[in-house]
């Protein structure tokens, strides 16, 4: 058992989780990810331990355990365990098993957006924490993204709070307003464009599980405390986890946190668990974060992710296709102006417009067409995006703008990985499209009570088609 002592001895006093795998092997048997998840161990830690295993490892498939002759000789590396009160009523709660139908069907997660789904024992967690901890009856929440499902969970714990969800991800929000009959209020929003206005200062408590890099923490930060209600009064709530094999990943992030004026109420470790995210153990720790009266609102940056287009690392358009989509944009001699994509500010109505939504995880393409007036829209999408992916979403994304915008679909331009969606404007425009950045309530009578403080473009896209007949 050399080699499996020098792996443990090389993780110091942090060695307890691979303790944990080492009993989980001579007590049963489990896939890698099951390791991973019931130690909260780094993924490469635990690798380092089964090969440590050697001969004494029996794999059957992808399902490992010690052989049963040899297993006695592991008895040494049992420690105690103590059970966790708040485990041990996840597990025998009688709400579990229809949380865990909620996730089971939740859509499914996009690497784009960094999506981990938490366990539903997670997403129990958390509301009966929450529940312990404040007066949820009481207080205003609102969701930072919630593809974990969280406010449904706080929900059923606690049917009197006031709950709020804002997630890019246009199909959670549809979910969220299906098995919550729309108890939650739901919105769009990219938070890197900004908050919808209708948030700011409303909130008691800001819930969020954030894209783990300190670009994203920072932002859903900031966005976080710009909607609380009286910042230094209120919480955040965040969820974050990295490897213990590179804390100064941590400590970027602690430090971005600590910059914004927040100061760490508590630092819960392992609270969440999660099916993937293997690297960093598939757990993260609850951050309780109390913001000082100095609390900074900065502006966010667009790149947060670790995956896709818009992660941190991704390169840029290339030069000669954003010339190409000014082309398209200019054609009959319309008056060139190239914007970048935001949608939050209404700007002076342009002659043509070109836009570079190359990076659109999805939502992007419908709300330019929403919040942007012109006389002529030229936008470069992948086109691979799923409002171009057949006749039908094509067919739904004009519907939806018809009252403003006729589209022409020119798929493979300027290459075979892109495509330019050319948006011009129709003779007697809706008003209510015109004006997407005005509260409904200033630009429609007939519009439902829970949407009118929100703007056009805040408003979730599965409510858009009844919004606008």
């Amino acid at each position: 058992m050399s080699a499996l002592d020098d792996v443990l001895a090389a993780h110091g006093v942090g060695v307890r989780p691979l303790y944990r795998v080492i009993d989980l092997l001579r007590t049963g048997d489990h896939d890698l990810g099951e390791l991973v998840r019931l130690s909260a161990a780094p993924r490469r830690s635990v690798e380092d331990v089964l090969t440590a295993l050697g001969d004494d490892l029996d794999r059957s498939g992808d399902r490992l355990r010690i052989a049963p002759g040899v297993a006695a000789a592991y008895l040494r590396y049992s420690v105690p365990r103590y059970g966790d009160p708040l485990d041990e009523a996840v597990e025998k709660h009688e709400l579990l098993p229809k949380i865990a139908e909620w996730v089971a069907e939740v859509p499914s997660p996009l690497a784009a957006l960094d999506h981990v789904q938490a366990t539903p024992g997670t997403a129990l967690r958390r509301a009966l924490w929450l529940d312990a901890q404040y007066d949820l009856a009481s207080a205003r929440v609102l969701f930072l993204g919630d593809h974990d499902l969280t406010s449904l969970a706080v929900r059923a714990v606690c049917p009197a709070a006031s709950l709020t969800v804002v997630d890019l991800d246009e199909r959670v929000l549809a979910y969220l307003d299906d098995r919550g009959e729309r108890a939650i209020a739901t919105a769009h929003a990219d938070l890197r464009v900004g908050l919808p206005p209708a948030f700011a200062g409303r909130f008691d408590l800001v819930f969020s599980d954030p894209p783990y890099t300190p670009e994203g923490m920072g932002l859903f930060a900031t966005r976080g405390v710009q909607a609380l209600r009286e910042p230094s009064e209120g919480r955040l709530l965040l969820a974050y986890g990295y490897s213990p094999r590179h804390p100064a990943l941590g400590a970027q992030v602690q430090r971005a946190l600590a910059t914004l004026g927040l100061t760490f109420e508590a630092i819960l470790p392992g609270f969440n668990r999660y099916f993937g995210a293997q690297a960093i153990g598939s757990a993260a720790d609850l951050y309780v974060c109390q913001p000082t009266a100095k609390a900074k609102k900065v502006r966010g940056a667009k790149a947060i992710y670790t995956h896709g287009p818009q992660s941190v690392e991704a390169a840029g358009t290339k030069p000669a296709l954003l010339e190409k989509l000014k082309e398209i944009a200019a054609a009959g001699g319309l008056a060139l102006e190239s914007r970048p994509v935001d949608w939050s500010i209404s700007g002076p109505e342009g002659d043509a417009v070109a836009m570079d939504l190359t990076g659109d995880p999805g939502p992007w393409l419908l709300r330019t067409l929403l919040g942007t007036n012109a006389r002529r829209l030229a936008l470069l999408v992948p086109n691979a995006h799923p409002d171009l992916a057949d006749q039908a979403s094509q067919e739904a994304l004009a519907s939806l703008v018809r009252g403003k915008y006729a589209l022409r679909y020119l798929r493979s331009t300027p290459d075979n990985r892109h495509a330019v969606v050319v948006a011009d404007a129709v003779e007697h425009q809706d008003e209510v499209l015109t004006r997407a950045h005005a509260r409904l309530a200033n630009v429609s009578l007939d519009v439902p009570e829970d949407l009118v403080d929100l703007r056009l473009v805040d408003v979730p896209r599965h409510r858009l088609t009844q919004l606008l007949g």
